[in-house]
């Protein structure tokens, strides 16, 4: 199996019906971070944003490049490019929003139970290449940034990491809740801005075909947006709930989607001082 981490993500199938991300005079809003909650790895976030607000994120680092300000200096930048940031980002709801740090403390939102093995908090780790990706990677120039020599041969990367400015964890209950997070820093959103992007629900196990499906409840982004702190409620909408195979082996979850492309996650299990 060929893995690369960010490399090979797919965004979410059925977008058209299912969040698909819409321009709000072409700024990064809800639909986008409804369509972020539902990747794995980065590739996917990438094509998320690419949907209505590439451009924006685009223009506010070119603002913070001419800004003069220090590399550390957040508060310089949010004064100077404020105007570009509230054109960036959607504004935010009149009514402020409640965070949820805990979704799972509500024990309706579990399926009941799932097999003690796959309780606890899972980082990603590595993700296997889509067929169009394999493409890219065999055709491409490469380079050791790329995972491929620079013949433009394959090299297998199994043991690759996410990059520094994505994170990607899987917390799963006892009581059979989820939660699936993406933490995307400044590199991706501009600097000084934040936002966890979560979403929760039910984890309902098959044990005797070893399937687990991903049955979406609710959501939230939650984090510094132009020098504020926002919570954006991603509850109203449309989750794709997908299916995948899975194994345990020791301290790694293998995911499988149950999709033409069967791409596969890898998941290594974080110990309690790790957990987020």
């Amino acid at each position: 199996m060929l893995l690369s981490a960010p490399a090979g993500a797919q965004a979410p199938q059925g977008q058209a019906s299912g969040g698909s991300p819409r321009a709000l005079a072409g700024r990064c809003g809800a639909a986008n971070w409804v369509c972020v909650s539902q990747c794995i790895d980065i590739t996917c976030v990438e094509r998320c944003l690419a949907e209505g607000c590439e451009k924006a994120l685009v223009a506010l680092a070119r603002c913070a490049q001419k800004s003069g300000c220090g590399p550390d200096d957040s508060a310089c930048v949010a004064r100077v490019c404020g105007k570009q940031c509230e054109r960036t980002f959607e504004p935010a709801p009149p009514s402020p929003v409640k965070e949820t740090p805990d979704p799972c403390a509500d024990a309706s939102v579990g399926s009941g139970k799932v097999p003690k093995k796959m309780v606890g908090s899972w980082s990603l780790e590595a993700a296997s290449l889509r067929p169009e990706e394999k493409a890219r990677v065999v055709e491409g120039a490469g380079g050791p940034d790329a995972g491929v020599p620079a013949d433009g041969g394959t090299v297998a990367v199994a043991d690759a990491m996410p990059r520094s400015d994505y994170e990607r964890w899987l917390e799963v209950t006892p009581g059979g809740c989820f939660v699936l997070r993406s933490r995307l820093e400044d590199a991706t959103l501009g600097r000084g801005n934040q936002l966890e992007v979560r979403r929760w629900g039910a984890l309902v196990v098959n044990e005797k075909e070893d399937t687990v499906e991903l049955r979406t409840v609710s959501g939230q982004a939650v984090g510094p947006v132009c020098g504020k702190p926002r919570v954006i409620s991603l509850e109203k909408g449309k989750f794709e709930n997908r299916t995948y195979t899975y194994e345990v082996t020791k301290d790694t979850l293998t995911l499988t989607a149950e999709t033409p492309s069967s791409q596969t996650f890898q998941f290594r299990r974080q110990q309690p001082e790790q957990g987020q």
